[in-house]
C-alpha cells in the first residue's frame, strides 16, 4: 500500500503510519524476533508491498507459508479484525493475489535451480565441502588444472572424476603446480559423496539458471520468486552456500546503476544465522563486500533471523531499515541479547526499546527506516499491516497450476548433460587402461619368452652336464670299448645283411631250375 507522497505503508499504530520510502529501499533490511512472532508474515507484507512498487522479490520458503500470496487473502480473522480495526480499506487496503514464479533445487516443487560447478567457483565449493585450508588450496588447484586442460566442471560427478584423475596421476602435477597430498584428496571425495549423498548432486548441472529470470514483472506489479525450502533445509550448508551463490551471481551480472527510484530486485535471506555460522573469514570479507557494493546495482538484501546478535557487526552496520519482534528474556544472555537488539535502533523517547522488545505481541513489531536523507527514523512501537495475499500455503494442486502456467515453464524442467570432465577424462582412462593392458601383455609375453629360452637353455645344459659326467664315469677305456662296441656293431649288420641277401637270392635264383 502507497500513501499521497508515494510512501510504502507498512506498519500501524494509534498515532502514526510508519513507511518505507521506496528510494531507500535497497540499503538493505533486517527482520528479527523469536520463533512464532511474526517474522513470517512480515516477510510476505514486505514482499507484497515491493511486489506492488514493480520491483521483483526473491524470498525462501522454509515451510510452505509463503507460498499463499499467490492466492487472495482474507482467510484468518485475526486479518480481518486488524484490517476492520485500524480502517485500512479505507486507507486502500484490499485482498488479492500477486505474481508468483516457484522455484526449487530437486525440481519437485518449482522450476529447477542449477548452477555449473565453474560457476559456483572454488570458495564458495570450499564451504559447500566444509574443507580445511590445505584441502581448499588443493580444490583450487583441481579447478586451475581444469581451465589449464580445457576441461568443463559442470556437474557434481565432473568434479569428483576430476579429483580422482589428479589422485590417480598427482606426481605429473605436483611440479607445475604444487605438492598434492593423498589425504586432501581422500578428503575431498568423501566430502563430495556426502554432498552428493544430501542431494546437493541436483544443483549442479545445466541448463544453468539465468539470474535475470529473477527480474521479471507482470502487470506492473514484481514477480515474487519463491524457493522451496523445506527439502533444502535439512542441509544447511547447502542451504546457505545456494543464496551465497545466487548473490555473488546477482554481484557479478547486473550492471551499475547507482541510485534507483526503487530497487531492481530485493533479495530476503531468511535463517541468515546459517550463513555466518563459523564463516571462514575470506568468505566473510566476501560478504561483506557484496553487502556494501550491490546496492549500487539496484539490489536490496534483506536478511531475517532471530536476533541481531547473528549478524556480524562489519554487516550489520550496512543494514538501515530494521523490523524488530518480540524476544524473550528469561536468562542473563537472553536479557543480553535484549540489550544489543535495542542498542541498533535510534531511541523514542516516548517508551523504553529494550522494555518493549520483551513486551511485543505477535504481530507487532519496533520499525525503523531511513528517511530521505538515508538516516535512521527514530523507532517506532507499531503492529505490521496484514498480507493482502492468503495466509498459509497453497494446495499441491494450485501450485502445480500456477507452474504449469509459468511463462519459463519448460526452460529448466529437462536436464542437459553435455561433453564435459567426466565423459573426456573417462575416454582417457579407458585409453590409458587399454594401454597398460597391452603393455601388460606385452611384457607377459616377453617373461614368458625368456623363461622358456632360459628353461631350454637350462635343459641343453643340464643334458651337456650329464654327457660330461657319463664321459667322466666311463674313462678312456670306457669311451674305447664304447667306440669298439659301435664298430662291432655296424660289422655284423653289415655281415647279416650280406648273408640275409645271399639267402634270398639263392632262394629266388635256384627255384628256377
Amino acid at each position: 500500500m502507497f500513501d499521497n507522497n508515494k510512501r510504502a505503508f507498512i506498519a500501524i499504530n494509534d498515532e502514526a503510519e510508519v513507511c518505507l520510502i521506496p528510494q531507500m529501499a535497497n540499503r538493505h533490511g533486517l527482520i528479527t524476533g523469536a520463533t512464532g512472532t511474526g517474522k513470517t508474515v512480515t516477510l510476505q507484507t514486505l514482499s507484497e508491498t515491493f511486489s506492488e512498487m514493480g520491483v521483483p522479490v526473491f524470498a525462501a520458503d522454509m515451510k510452505g507459508d509463503l507460498s499463499g500470496v499467490a492466492k487472495m487473502g482474507g482467510n484468518k480473522e485475526s486479518v480481518t479484525k486488524r484490517v476492520n480495526g485500524y480502517g485500512l480499506k479505507e486507507k486502500g487496503f484490499d485482498y488479492k493475489p500477486f505474481p508468483v514464479r516457484f522455484w526449487d533445487v530437486f525440481g519437485e516443487q518449482g522450476h529447477p535451480v542449477r548452477s555449473t560447478v565453474t560457476a559456483m567457483g572454488p570458495l564458495l565449493l570450499e564451504r559447500l565441502l566444509n574443507l580445511n585450508d590445505t584441502q581448499g588450496a588443493v580444490l583450487s588447484m583441481a579447478f586451475r588444472i581444469a581451465d589449464d586442460h580445457n576441461l568443463l566442471l559442470i556437474d557434481l560427478k565432473d568434479l569428483q572424476k576430476m579429483v580422482q584423475f589428479i589422485g590417480d596421476n598427482r606426481k605429473d602435477f605436483t611440479t607445475t603446480y604444487g605438492n598434492i597430498s593423498p589425504a586432501s584428496i581422500g578428503a575431498i571425495q568423501r566430502s563430495l559423496l556426502r554432498l552428493e549423498s544430501e542431494g546437493a548432486d541436483k544443483f549442479f548441472g545445466e541448463p544453468e539458471l539465468e539470474i535475470t529470470d529473477f527480474i521479471q514483472t507482470e502487470q506492473g506489479k514484481g514477480v515474487i520468486n519463491i524457493l522451496a525450502a523445506d527439502k533444502l533445509m535439512n542441509a544447511p550448508r547447502v542451504y546457505t552456500t545456494f543464496l551465497l551463490w545466487l548473490l555473488d551471481d546477482l554481484y557479478e551480472t547486473l550492471p551499475e546503476v547507482g541510485d534507483l527510484e526503487k530497487p531492481k530486485l530485493v533479495f530476503f535471506f531468511d535463517e541468515a544465522h546459517l550463513l555466518f555460522n563459523d564463516m571462514p573469514s575470506s568468505l566473510l570479507d566476501k560478504v561483506e563486500q557484496i553487502v556494501r557494493l550491490i546496492r549500487s546495482k539496484g539490489v536490496g538484501i534483506y536478511f531475517c533471523t532471530q536476533n541481531p546478535a547473528d549478524i556480524p557487526e562489519s554487516v550489520l552496520g550496512q543494514l538501515g531499515n530494521r523490523v524488530q519482534h518480540a524476544l524473550r528474556a528469561y536468562t542473563p544472555n537472553d536479557q543480553k541479547a535484549v540489550r544489543v537488539a535495542a542498542n541498533t535502533f535510534r531511541a523514542n523517547p516516548a517508551f523504553s526499546t529494550e522494555e518493549a522488545i520483551t513486551q511485543l505481541n505477535t504481530g507487532e513489531a519496533l520499525v525503523s527506516f531511513l528517511n530521505e536523507k538515508g538516516a535512521p527514523q527514530m523507532v517506532e512501537r507499531a503492529n505490521i499491516l496484514p498480507p493482502q495475499g492468503q495466509i498459509g500455503p497453497l494446495t499441491a494442486g494450485e501450485r502445480d497450476q500456477l507452474l504449469r502456467s509459468s511463462l519459463i515453464y519448460g526452460v529448466y524442467e529437462k536436464l542437459i548433460d553435455r561433453e564435459s570432465a567426466f565423459e573426456i577424462l573417462s575416454q582417457k582412462q579407458e585409453l590409458l587402461e587399454e594401454e597398460r593392458r597391452l603393455a601388460e601383455e606385452e611384457k607377459e609375453r616377453i617373461r614368458r619368452q625368456k623363461e622358456e629360452q632360459k628353461a631350454a637353455l637350462e635343459a641343453e645344459r643340464v643334458r651337456r652336464a650329464a654327457e660330461r659326467q657319463r664321459k667322466a664315469d666311463q674313462g678312456i677305456l670306457g669311451e674305447m670299448l664304447e667306440q669298439v662296441g659301435k664298430s662291432t656293431k655296424r660289422q655284423i649288420s653289415y655281415q647279416l645283411g650280406r648273408t640275409l641277401t645271399r639267402s634270398l637270392l639263392g632262394a629266388l635264383f635256384g627255384g628256377k631250375k
